[in-house]
C-alpha cells in the first residue's frame, strides 16, 4: 500500500512538474477590442521557491517587462493577474500544441485571448536610413470635449519606406509603434491600430504643418500637427 501511495505521489509530483515546464518561456497573442488589436508577450520563468514569476510586454503600446501581480498553473489552467491595470488571464495549456487558450478580463469585460509560441523570426537586416522632407519630430492637441491630449509623431524614413513613433504625452505613452505610414504627395496617412485610430492630413508647402482630422471610435476631431525638429538632411 506505501509503494502504491508513494508511486502516486511521484507521478503527480513529476506531472506537476513537467506541466511547470511546458509553461516556461516565451508566448504571444494578440488582443482584440472591437477594431483595435494589442499585441501581447508573456515571459514565464521560475522564481527561487520553485513557484513560476512572469513578465507581459503590450508590445504596441511600447510597454515592457510589466510584472504579473501573481501567475499560477494548476492541472494545466494558467492564471496571471496584472493589479496596475486591474486585468487578469485565465486559460488552459495545450502542451502538446504549444497553446494557452482562454479569456483576458478588466473594466468588466471578457474577450478571448490565445497564446502561442512564438515563430522563428529570420535574421532582420539593418533598415538603411532615406532621410525625407517631413522627417523629424511634429507636435499636436487633441480637443475633445474640454480635454486636450497633446499628442507627438516622430517620422523616420527608409529605402524601404516610412516608419514613425507615437506619443501621447500627458498619458504618459511614449515611442508607440505606428502600425502603417502613408505618403502620397502632399497627403500623409497614418494608422495606430492598437487605439482604432487613424489621422489623415495635408502636408503644408512649407513644411511645417500637418493638417488633418484624427478618427477614432466612429468620431473625429481636427488636428494640426506643427513640425518641432526636422532630421537630418542628406
Amino acid at each position: 500500500m506505501r509503494k502504491i501511495v508513494y508511486c502516486l505521489l511521484v507521478c503527480l509530483l513529476g506531472t506537476t512538474a513537467a506541466r511547470a515546464q511546458a509553461v516556461e518561456g516565451d508566448w504571444e497573442g494578440t488582443l482584440k477590442a472591437g477594431a483595435a488589436e494589442f499585441r501581447l508577450a508573456v515571459h514565464i520563468k521560475k522564481n527561487e521557491k520553485g513557484g513560476l514569476q512572469a513578465t507581459l510586454d503590450s508590445v504596441d503600446q511600447g510597454a515592457m517587462g510589466i510584472p504579473l501581480s501573481s501567475i499560477s498553473l494548476s492541472e494545466g489552467a494558467l492564471k496571471f493577474t496584472l493589479d496596475s491595470i486591474g486585468a487578469s488571464y485565465e486559460g488552459k495549456l495545450d502542451a502538446n500544441r504549444n497553446v494557452i487558450g482562454g479569456n483576458w478580463s478588466q473594466g468588466g469585460a471578457s474577450l478571448p485571448l490565445e497564446f502561442t509560441r512564438p515563430k522563428p523570426r529570420a535574421e532582420t537586416k539593418p533598415r538603411t536610413p532615406k532621410p525625407s522632407d517631413i522627417d523629424g519630430n511634429w507636435e499636436g492637441a487633441l480637443n475633445a470635449g474640454g480635454q486636450t491630449l497633446r499628442i507627438a509623431l516622430h517620422i523616420t524614413n527608409f529605402e524601404d519606406g516610412v516608419s514613425a513613433k507615437f506619443d501621447s504625452l500627458d498619458q504618459n505613452l511614449k515611442n508607440i509603434p505606428v502600425t502603417t505610414v502613408q505618403r502620397d504627395g502632399t497627403k500623409l496617412k497614418f494608422e495606430l491600430r492598437q487605439f482604432a485610430a487613424t489621422f489623415e492630413g495635408t502636408i503644408d508647402k512649407e513644411l511645417k504643418t500637418i493638417t488633418g482630422e484624427w478618427s477614432q471610435g466612429g468620431g473625429s476631431l481636427p488636428l494640426i500637427l506643427k513640425r518641432t525638429t526636422a532630421g537630418d538632411k542628406k
